[in-house]
């Protein structure tokens, strides 16, 4: 008689697992802030980057908050702004452009501050824009010489590049931008690692800190924001020089002169996207810093490189929105959407 339970049951399951099934299609999109991108359930932590949540937080943006073990296992938040057509659980593979932000900004910084969410010729890629801490400067810290947490350039580069292609559309096809601090991260990841984007812009971004004492020491003191112990990022200018080198883009001008780069910043006088009256000691700094770069990438036989340095501009928002949009035929075309 028990040889003839299993035909009963595997029915009845059946049924039981098809109606449950549809019930969770037709109450997951109602439930707030959620999305039913049909992946399954984490369990126990694994070694990489494993998303632990999903939530919606406007048409086409996805947020995803991913447990990271470059970060000690902490989780961050990473923003999506998704093509049209974006579905997660088919095979296809997006354009993707990593869109970087500044110190003391975060993942959302970009959808909050600018019109990128609108900005229609960005329809066709998938835009990626991740937490980077509020002063990490897209490396892995130094620590003493110790290492580890935290490691974002691990995270970037290898957890999360992986995870997004792996489950959430991201292609192989990347291009990368950035402001600021988020400037420097998009001519490092450029640099450091060869073929991965195919081309990178920096919007008034670090590009030289080594440039001269002033540089360092304004690097150093966003280094020791929030009391952190500013030798644990890149080490001492001097005694870690081969370290503060390799995370200075000037030092890295040959391993970008075969990608087209866009680089731009204003000299910090008052601009007329500015108040009356406002100057910007830093946006200075970072423009002497890019035309260093800029003369050093002429140098190396770098052919493919744009530069916008308009002048009058101080260190904000309106720039950087305006350079995103100048930029975005340079970058859309390294990518091939549009053509």
């Amino acid at each position: 008689m028990f040889a003839n339970v299993p035909t009963v049951l595997t029915p009845l399951r059946a049924r039981l697992l098809l109606v449950l099934a549809v019930l969770l299609a037709v109450l997951a999109p109602t439930a707030p802030g959620a999305v039913a991108a049909g992946k399954p359930e984490t369990g126990t932590a694994r070694p990489g980057a494993e998303v632990i949540a999903v939530t919606r937080v406007a048409d086409r943006q996805i947020d995803l908050s991913v447990r990271s073990t470059a970060l000690g296992g902490r989780t961050v938040d990473v923003r999506l702004l998704t093509p049209d057509g974006w579905d997660p659980n088919d095979r296809q593979h997006w354009p993707t452009l990593w869109l970087l932000h500044g110190c003391c900004g975060d993942y959302t910084s970009w959808t909050s501050m600018t019109d990128v969410a609108e900005t229609d010729s960005l329809r066709d890629v998938l835009v990626v824009m991740p937490e980077a801490g509020w002063n990490g400067w897209y490396s892995d810290w130094w620590n003493h010489g110790q290492g580890g947490d935290p490691a974002w350039e691990t995270f970037h580069t290898k957890e999360l590049r992986h995870l997004l292609e792996r489950d959430w559309g991201a292609g192989s096809n990347r291009v990368v931008a950035g402001l600021s601090m988020g400037g420097q991260g998009a001519l490092l990841y450029a640099a450091r690692h060869p073929g991965m984007f195919k081309a990178t812009a920096a919007f008034s971004g670090s590009a030289h800190p080594l440039l001269n004492e002033e540089s360092i020491d304004r690097i150093m003191g966003f280094f020791a924001g929030q009391g952190n112990d500013p030798l644990r990022v890149w080490g001492d200018p001097v005694a870690q020089r081969r370290i503060w080198q390799a995370h200075d883009p000037f030092h890295l001008a040959k391993r970008l002169r075969s990608i087209p780069v866009y680089l731009s910043c204003g000299d910090g006088t008052t601009g007329p996207l500015d108040p009356p009256g406002a100057t910007s000691a830093l946006e200075a700094d970072f423009n002497r810093q890019n035309h260093a770069l800029a003369a050093e990438l002429e140098r190396v036989g770098a052919r493919h490189v744009t530069t916008n340095f308009y002048g009058p501009g101080t260190h904000g928002w309106a720039y950087w929105e305006r350079e995103l949009h100048a930029s975005l035929p340079m970058l859309l075309g390294a990518l091939g959407v549009g053509d």
